[in-house]
């Protein structure tokens, strides 16, 4: 029989927002306050005879247990935390003040909710953490998986993912996808993600329960891949922009998720899309400054930096390169008179027909105006290179319609291999470059080739 020295009996304590409890040496709740209903979503008549263990979160029971002998040893504690599972599914961080009571043999504990306080800490932590993730990701893949680990922190998030919108060509990505029951989906149209493309539209955080799910699906139609017992999802929002959505889902009846998740999940969501936006602008600034932006082919710098690195490998390994010096005949007559807006169209599709003229393994590089440099890596004999200008000088010959305009030019080229015409490939470029000169001074369409260090060329046409 528990005495009635160390029982509540003012009913005043009901009034306080603290818990106030007593359970024995094996924590089972032999008396609560009214408060635990406020705190743990149980009425105390629903918590009495249960034990601690049974609503702590599985993961806290180690630690907890070890501050318990050490209270039941007579040293009293004020300030240790742990984690509880509301009635809900939710979870409740507690601050817990505890005694032993020697000759009762009971602890006395009062809990406080501090559940709001964990989480302003926790959404400060995450700010920092995501700030550091996206500086020291290497690429958007490992955000992901660094993001998914500190929304871990906050949230239960066993099934995560990004999806990413291309509202240009109308397309959902999935580049991050954990889940335990479904891989990750091909790209689709937005239509296709009917919870998805919701957030997307609406630009609005949505959470599914089995309480609401029958409402929201038949507004929105039927989910794809299994059907989580609570789904949410917040928009990734950059410049005003709605570029795609996280996702987190539950399957567990224990594991559910709240209304204030939402703004939880949304506050991680736009530090998110803010670091996804410094990637992408950081990934477009390196494309800049190694690719020409009309044609999308290597520019100077980044083909020079192909070349050096290939004659590094011709020069270990013995091997042949060549270099393709490409001008064509009569560009600044076609700029002048349809404009420049059909030049740039023109040269475009120039690229296009080169990329179809050579390897995989080669490069083209636009140099500028209307020069193009190519390289073939790893030749056998100068032979292969003499057929691939054969290759683009008839490519480049065939009429081009243009904006409606039917445009006809030829090309000049010139050739250089190493190591007959150069070491270095200031050396080679130059000479490629001097020989397709000859090529255009001799009517064009044709090519040149440098046939010894002295600079006497060959002619094809």
């Amino acid at each position: 029989m528990i005495s009635n020295a160390y029982l509540p009996h003012d009913k005043l304590i009901d009034l306080l927002l603290d818990v106030v409890c007593v359970v024995d040496k094996d924590a089972r709740f032999l008396y609560i306050s009214a408060a635990s209903e406020r705190v743990f979503g149980y009425q105390p008549e629903e918590m009495i005879g249960r034990t601690a263990f049974e609503l702590m979160h599985p993961d806290d029971h180690a630690a907890t247990l070890a501050i318990i002998e050490g209270i039941n040893a007579g040293k009293p504690n004020t300030d240790h935390e742990n984690r509880y599972i509301r009635k809900d599914g939710s979870v409740v961080h507690i601050m817990w003040s505890a005694q032993w009571l020697e000759g009762e043999q009971v602890r006395v504990g009062v809990a406080r909710d501090i559940t709001e306080r964990k989480q302003a800490e926790a959404m400060q932590a995450a700010l920092y953490a995501i700030s550091e993730a996206a500086h020291s990701a290497s690429d958007l893949p490992a955000l992901y998986q660094l993001v998914h680990g500190i929304i871990g922190r906050l949230l239960p998030a066993e099934n995560f993912f990004v999806a990413l919108y291309d509202a240009t060509n109308d397309q959902l990505s999935f580049p991050y996808f954990i889940d335990q029951y479904d891989t990750a989906p091909a790209p689709v149209p937005l239509v296709s993600a009917a919870l998805t493309a919701e957030v997307i539209r609406s630009g609005e955080a949505l959470l599914l329960t089995p309480e609401t799910a029958g409402q929201v699906l038949d507004r929105i139609g039927p989910v794809v891949g299994k059907h989580a017992l609570d789904w949410l999802g917040v928009p990734l929002i950059s410049d005003d922009i709605i570029i795609g959505a996280l996702v987190l889902q539950s399957y567990s009846e224990t594991v559910r998720y709240r209304a204030q998740d939402k703004e939880l999940l949304q506050f991680v969501s736009n530090q998110v899309a803010a670091a996804i936006g410094r990637q992408r602008a950081h990934l477009r600034l390196e494309y800049l400054a190694q690719y020409d932006q009309l044609t999308e082919l290597p520019n100077r710098a980044m083909y020079l930096g192909r070349l050096q690195a290939a004659l590094r490998r011709a020069q270990q390994d013995a091997l042949q390169l060549a270099v393709i010096y490409l001008d064509l005949d009569n560009f600044k007559q076609i700029n002048d008179t349809f404009g420049h807006a059909v030049g740039d169209q023109l040269l475009c599709e120039v690229g296009q027909r080169l990329r179809n003229c050579v390897r995989e393994s080669d490069t083209i590089g636009r140099l500028g105006g209307d020069e193009f440099a190519i390289l073939l890596d790893g030749i056998s004999k100068q032979e292969a290179a003499v057929m691939v200008a054969e290759k683009i000088l008839a490519a480049l010959s065939d009429p081009y319609l243009v904006a409606g305009n039917t445009l006809s030019t030829t090309s000049s080229l010139g050739i250089a291999l190493f190591p007959d015409h150069g070491l270095d490939d200031i050396q080679l470029v130059q000479r490629a470059d001097e020989a397709m000169y000859i090529a255009k001074r001799n009517g064009g369409q044709r090519f040149f080739l440098v046939t010894d260090s002295l600079g006497r060329t060959a002619t094809g046409e």
